[in-house]
């Protein structure tokens, strides 16, 4: 298990007032989720749906798929655990810098692990001999986004070999995704995604799978009973059903990211990466990001998410999630007082 995932506030001494370190939508209104969640207590005194098939039904009614072809999970880290663990010691290809717990999966599970850089061209990609490419699409940490036509092509040109594509952070951006009726002509296809990442709330850890049946088979002779639980069920299905009331102004929120961008970029002394999404990287060109993350949190309450433990990244980077204007401000301001004292 890595330490120092975003908003890592449980370890801090300082208190934290704006926290750009997690990729979450910042503005979602749990207020009638709450309420709901509130009538649905006494469910706490019975153990939960053993597989949450409710909330299966749910998903696969929503992708006119069957119920066979969705895994419901605690959070898509689980998903990614459960996948290694079904085909454990195979040989699996990672897209570097990603998500740490693709590789803390297979490293647990025995995988032989190669890697493929961001920089490389999906078409030149060789996975000869792979049984696993792991893909973040879009791809955490970076926000660098793989078009669903280069995805489909690849998937086609290597039927050998089953993709595992993480798509939690899919309502962060505008284009077009893979869908799951993708899977009635690829078979070697497995969509993880997320019930956290765009409604805030993480803390309940709600993933789910969505797979040919025979991968879900394998999957399912590894899945705990009541590994969900009731909560996060109750407030999965509450989503789903009223959609309405969790819009994410996705546009908006990207020329807020637009803005701050700019913003960084007229400082001297770091240099911010191409993002398809509302979060990516910036790299240092002077100190590191621990001293930056240690001087914001204790002047300003500021959190940012200290990359350097990302597979690829060194100790200059840094990623942040896009805020509110008045606290990006606040942000920007922070680094450029930060730089001029080192």
């Amino acid at each position: 298990m890595l330490f120092g995932h975003g908003d890592d506030f449980y370890h801090l001494q300082h208190e934290v007032k704006i926290n750009f370190s997690s990729n979450v939508w910042h503005g979602a209104n749990l207020e009638k989720l709450t309420e709901h969640l509130y009538t649905q207590l006494d469910k706490l005194t019975r153990y939960p749906d053993p597989d949450a098939s409710g909330l299966k039904r749910l998903l696969a009614r929503r992708f006119e798929i069957k119920e066979e072809n969705v895994i419901v999970t605690n959070g898509s880290v689980t998903a990614f655990y459960l996948l290694a663990q079904a085909w454990r010691g195979s040989k699996s290809t990672i897209f570097v810098p990603s998500f740490s717990e693709y590789e803390d999966a297979c490293r647990l599970h025995e995988h032989e692990i190669t890697y493929f850089s961001n920089s490389e061209d999906l078409e030149g990609l060789v996975l000869k001999g792979q049984d696993f490419c792991w893909i973040g699409n879009p791809n955490n940490p970076d926000g660098k986004l793989f078009l669903r036509s280069e995805l489909l092509k690849l998937i086609a040109a290597n039927r050998h070999t089953l993709f595992i594509i993480d798509q939690a952070y899919a309502a962060f951006s505008t284009e077009d995704m893979l869908k799951p009726s993708d899977l009635k002509t690829n078979k070697n296809l497995i969509l993880v995604n997320s019930i956290s990442k765009a409604y805030n709330i993480p803390g309940l850890r709600m993933g789910y799978i969505v797979a040919s049946h025979t991968v879900t088979k394998e999957v399912n002779k590894y899945l705990i009973p009541w590994s969900v639980n009731v909560l996060a069920i109750e407030a999965s299905k509450y989503i789903l059903i009223h959609p309405a009331q969790f819009t994410l102004p996705i546009r908006k929120w990207q020329r807020e990211t637009a803005e701050l961008i700019y913003r960084l970029n007229k400082l001297e002394g770091l240099e911010v990466l191409p993002t398809a999404t509302t979060f990516f990287l910036v790299r240092l060109k002077k100190g590191t990001a621990a001293a930056l993350k240690k001087y914001l949190l204790e002047h300003q309450g500021i959190l940012i998410r200290d990359a350097s433990n990302f597979h690829g990244l060194d100790e200059s980077y840094f990623r942040l999630s896009t805020q509110t204007n008045t606290e990006n401000q606040l942000l920007t301001d922070a680094i450029k007082e930060w730089l001029a004292t080192i």
